[in-house]
């Protein structure tokens, strides 16, 4: 099942076996790479366009930095799931939220499997 260099935010989230808490009205996008990780320095440092961000960080900060960076999808891993505050924060910033079960590992790679690559646009 291959997808080329885009995927949609409804089909990485059917893939990993997620479901979404916000934005699945927006689950349209196009994502043009993927983020792995739980340090927002690390976030900050990648700084793509169009990317999906993977983390098991579930606090306010996740979302700050999201909507700084122009991130318009965040994946929770590992079975975390976002508070009634972040869920508001996100639905206010139009970020979509979703999770899924699968460790950070194997969601990058399900996604690198099917096509999304870490290349993207560098912004900075």
């Amino acid at each position: 099942m291959k997808w080329g260099k885009y995927m949609t935010v409804a089909e990485a989230v059917k893939l990993l076996d997620g479901q979404f808490y916000c934005g699945e009205d927006k689950a349209n996008l196009e994502v043009a790479s993927a983020c792995g990780a739980d340090l927002m320095s690390d976030v900050m440092a990648f700084v793509k366009d169009r990317v999906l961000l993977l983390t098991g960080l579930v606090n306010p900060q996740v979302i700050r930095t999201a909507e700084l960076l122009d991130i318009h999808c965040i994946i929770f891993v590992r079975g975390k799931a976002p508070s009634r505050d972040m869920i508001d924060m996100a639905e206010a910033a139009d970020i979509i939220l979703g999770s899924t079960k699968l460790p950070m590992f194997l969601s990058c790679g399900k996604l690198y499997e099917a096509g999304l690559k870490g290349g993207g646009t560098r912004r900075i």
